[in-house]
């Protein structure tokens, strides 16, 4: 099963469900939940108020609108982010998405609630045959995978 959800402690802040523009489309909008401002060569963590849920051989890879740049004068930090199956519910944050984005103009950008930022895209992949995960679970939040435990 997969599905997007309101993660906890957004409940009451209006969080748009994503949904796929058309038919053929292949992404969901994520939209903003807040209003953020961002000045020129900063990058901020804009918050969508919702986690996904996918099957463990699945991934919601964050793609930028094709319209951010041209339109917004912003970019994702990160070029793609990938959000794995066990970002779902983690204690840090419950699995919230946020898009890491970039302002590439020489003046301030105003992000809105409700602003169209990216498009998850869900797929699915596949491991090698002599695979050994470093880690048999998930002990944090955005960006907790590549953390060494203390």
């Amino acid at each position: 099963m997969r599905k997007f959800e309101i993660a906890k402690g957004y409940e009451t802040q209006h969080v748009i469900i994503p949904k796929r523009a058309t038919n053929k489309s292949a992404g969901y909008d994520l939209s903003s939940i807040e209003d953020v401002v961002i000045k020129p060569q900063q990058i901020k963590l804009v918050k969508t108020g919702l986690k996904a849920m996918m099957p463990n051989d699945e991934a919601l890879f964050i793609f930028p609108r094709s319209s951010l740049a041209i339109k917004k004068g912003l970019v994702m930090s990160n070029s793609v982010g990938v959000v794995d199956a066990d970002y779902y519910g983690n204690p840090d944050n419950d699995g919230l998405i946020m898009v890491p984005l970039m302002n590439i103009l020489d003046h301030d950008v105003i992000v809105q609630k409700g602003d169209r930022i990216a498009q998850g895209i869900f797929l699915k992949y596949e491991v090698t045959s002599d695979d050994e995960p470093t880690n048999a679970t998930r002990m944090g939040g955005f960006g907790s995978s590549g953390h060494k435990p203390l």
